[in-house]
């Protein structure tokens, strides 16, 4: 048997705030044990479980490893506008006038992150 990921981990300049973004994004939660200037911060969500942990240098790059989101109760234009409200900023729009396409985000510390069509966007 293979091994199994057991959470993602994203390096951060503030772990707790990083990860406060991402419970939001995505309708998780932050552990009950972590607080505001913990150096490791664990959300949890449907998905699965995201590790931000505080590390002293800053993002120098293009990711090489990003997470594609795919909405589940809303359009992908609706998500997009939900989470340039919660602070990520727009990267890149590969829409396409079909209706196919994905928009690059970034969150507040610059990691970037896709978002790509609902299912329901997907069956039409």
């Amino acid at each position: 048997m293979g091994s199994l990921v057991r959470h993602i981990t994203v390096d951060s300049a503030d772990a707790y705030q990083l990860g406060a973004f991402w419970a939001e994004v995505l309708d998780g939660t932050v552990h009950e044990d972590d607080k505001p200037g913990d150096e490791e911060v664990l959300v949890a969500g449907a998905g699965g479980t995201l590790l931000f942990v505080t590390v002293p240098e800053r993002k120098a790059a293009k990711n090489r490893v990003h997470l594609d989101l795919q909405p589940q109760d809303r359009t992908r234009d609706e998500e997009v506008d939900r989470l340039l409200a919660l602070g990520a900023t727009l990267v890149g729009d590969h829409r396409v006038p079909d209706g196919r396409g994905w928009v690059t985000l970034a969150d507040p510390e610059g990691n970037e992150f896709c978002v790509e069509r609902s299912a329901a966007e997907r069956a039409t």
